[in-house]
């Protein structure tokens, strides 16, 4: 496994895994086993998957000490604010059955972020979390943060895939020290991404898989990547992709699949501004 350091000088693998819409709780459970006793050590979840405590029980059952994983959990927007995250961080903690996290997201832009981050903040000096960051953050609410806070986010979980490849946005990280993350690194199979003739003839030429291809590339650019998949042979070949390196002309070519639009939402979007309002309401 490869690692990057964060800008606290806290090590976070390149690749781990995701348990996003795994809602059957004994499958996440057997999948989180599995994908420790595959290798990974990045375990990626979040209290709106409402499957930590499943992920709590594998970390338990999945035979590595707890220092030798990192693990990441978010908190979602009907705990905002000051108070509301601290609430929301124990319950999370008893849920996963730990005593630290390794990383705790604020999960959208939305709600009272200043408090939400005056909490984590101090929860971070406090030793209770190794690193802080974010998800779903533009790179003006980033900046927003980093000039009003003492602590600059370590991590931005975001939307990261051949067809939304967030090349000026990874630059701002970059030049900010922030580290991207790729959520959705498939685009969860859309626009025919397991079909697609350019990541199959370069997949050819390594005798490696799409899947491969797409999270070498997302490592090779400095992107963490949280491939999900509920099969055991697929997490090991998801992981299993330090054995080689895409020229520069592969690297080159996937560029030319960017469409520069999310396959989900954007937090510009009114409509969805709108939906997680709602939600938040009804919450």
């Amino acid at each position: 496994m490869q690692y990057v350091t964060l800008n606290n000088g806290i090590q976070m693998p390149m690749v781990g895994f995701g348990v996003f819409q795994v809602k059957d709780l004994a499958e996440c459970e057997r999948s989180v086993i599995d994908a420790i006793q595959t290798g990974y050590r990045l375990i990626d979840t979040a209290q709106s998957y409402e499957n930590e405590e499943a992920v709590g029980h594998a970390i338990k059952k999945g035979g590595v000490p707890r220092e030798e994983l990192f693990i990441t959990t978010k908190l979602w927007i009907q705990s905002d604010g000051y108070e509301g995250t601290k609430r929301a961080f124990e319950k999370s903690l008893q849920r996963l059955q730990l005593d630290y996290l390794d990383l705790y997201l604020i999960h959208q832009p939305f709600g009272d972020v200043y408090g939400e981050w005056r909490a984590m903040q101090e929860l971070y000096k406090e030793g209770k979390i190794k690193a802080i960051g974010v998800s779903n953050f533009q790179p003006d609410r980033l900046m927003d943060l980093v000039i009003h806070n003492e602590i600059a986010p370590a991590v931005n979980q975001v939307e990261t895939h051949p067809f939304h490849q967030q090349i000026d946005t990874q630059q701002f990280l970059l030049e900010n020290k922030v580290q991207i993350e790729a959520w959705g690194p498939f685009a969860e199979g859309k626009n025919n991404l397991f079909h697609n003739e350019l990541l199959s003839s370069i997949g050819s030429k390594y005798n490696k898989s799409i899947a491969q291809v797409v999270i070498r590339w997302l490592t090779q650019r400095g992107v963490v990547a949280i491939p999900k998949s509920v099969r055991k042979e697929r997490m090991a070949e998801n992981v299993n992709i330090f054995d080689f390196e895409l020229s520069t002309e592969d690297m080159e070519a996937i560029k030319t699949l960017d469409t520069n639009a999310s396959s989900f939402f954007d937090h510009r979007d009114p409509k969805m501004v709108k939906w997680l309002g709602e939600r938040k309401l009804n919450d």
